[in-house]
């Protein structure tokens, strides 16, 4: 048995935290196809990666920018379905792939699959944990008791505009707390100004789950930047991007960026 078949998701996400700061890349299952994915994944894993996001594709993603909102027409258009990125999962554990995996959907997904029913069939693919960034807090509930029935953690989410709701988010979070940057969608920027040292400081005092930043990180600096004052580092958009600019040669692009990332956010103290 597997280290994800022996640990349910909660103390399997946490276990990826325990030695270093994390790094968490994101790609959308499909983009360019399910096979390329599979390598992408290997490849994310031997570069560094911790915990692995894998996007299942949505028609109507609200909190992506451009970049990943094309890797979800990508991958829709050709062909990938819930079941598939289920599928693929399973494929990736019989392989030997141990790090937590974390699903990144929209409730309309989970709704339409079944709630309960989604639950299940993830946390039976393998996966730890459910990130669902269209359900506010005050929402989570329809999703979170299914979850940790299945043995799943639904991820907490506080952006800037969460204030006073941030220790209580905070409280009630399992698995990890994904600190958002920045307002607006996802998206490689510049410079990233928001306090979230005062962010994470509000977390720390509330729980003991730890956190990581994401929305906008592209540069080793700022992700050991960001890591250095949280737990982790999450990078989406600047790794679907190089998937969508190098073509063919995706693979060996992502290893060489995704291994830069990574040794930077495992250096960060």
């Amino acid at each position: 048995m597997n280290t994800a078949e022996q640990l349910q998701g909660t103390a399997h996400i946490a276990a990826a935290f325990k030695n270093h700061k994390a790094f968490i890349p994101f790609i959308t299952v499909g983009d360019p196809d399910l096979s390329t994915t599979k390598k992408f994944v290997h490849t994310l894993v031997s570069a560094g990666a911790d915990l692995v996001e894998l996007g299942i594709p949505f028609s109507d993603p609200t909190a992506e920018g451009p970049v990943i909102m094309k890797a979800s027409e990508i991958a829709l258009h050709s062909g990938t379905t819930t079941d598939q990125v289920f599928a693929l999962t399973k494929e990736l554990r019989e392989e030997g792939i141990e790090v937590p995996f974390l699903y990144m959907t929209y409730a309309n997904v989970v709704f339409s699959y079944g709630i309960e029913r989604f639950m299940r069939a993830a946390r039976e693919a393998g996966a730890d944990g459910l990130i669902l960034p269209d359900v506010p807090y005050e929402e989570k509930a329809e999703f979170d008791a299914p979850a940790k029935a299945a043995g799943l953690s639904l991820i907490s989410m506080i952006a800037p505009t969460s204030e006073d709701r941030i220790a209580k988010i905070a409280r009630e979070a399992a698995g990890f707390i994904y600190v958002v940057s920045s307002l607006g969608v996802t998206g490689v920027r510049q410079e990233i100004t928001t306090d979230i040292g005062a962010m994470v400081k509000l977390v720390k005092e509330n729980t003991d789950v730890p956190c990581a930043v994401g929305f906008g990180i592209s540069t080793p600096e700022q992700a050991a930047e960001m890591a250095a004052i949280s737990d982790g580092a999450i990078v989406g958009s600047a790794i679907v991007r190089q998937i969508q600019d190098a073509g063919e040669g995706a693979v060996e692009a992502i290893r060489t960026y995704a291994g830069a990332m990574a040794k930077a956010v495992h250096k960060s103290k």
